[in-house]
């Protein structure tokens, strides 16, 4: 399962880097705060869930319209934002 969600984390990793012409030290700043994350990930060092859940999600709420989504990674819905104060939720 680990080398599963790994695999998860690279495959986004390198498409949003090839979509958004970036580094992945770049990306692995705005999406873990670590701008080695991805190196480390790559090379087999362990993450914990909620890293895995805090990226990914970072990831499909910053994904670029577009660009597809890689098809063999699960996407998590991504949460509506709240409506600014004194606005009624729709």
């Amino acid at each position: 399962m680990e080398e599963e969600l790994r695999s998860h984390l690279v495959t986004c990793a390198n498409a949003y880097a090839a979509a958004a012409v970036l580094s992945l030290t770049t990306v692995g700043g705005r999406a873990a705060n670590d701008w080695r994350f991805f190196d480390r990930v790559a090379a087999g060092a362990g993450f914990t869930v909620s890293k895995y859940d805090e990226v990914v999600g970072w990831f499909s709420a910053n994904w670029p319209a577009e660009t597809a989504w890689p098809a063999d990674v699960p996407r998590p819905e991504v949460a509506a934002a709240p409506p600014p104060p004194g606005e009624a939720a729709a």
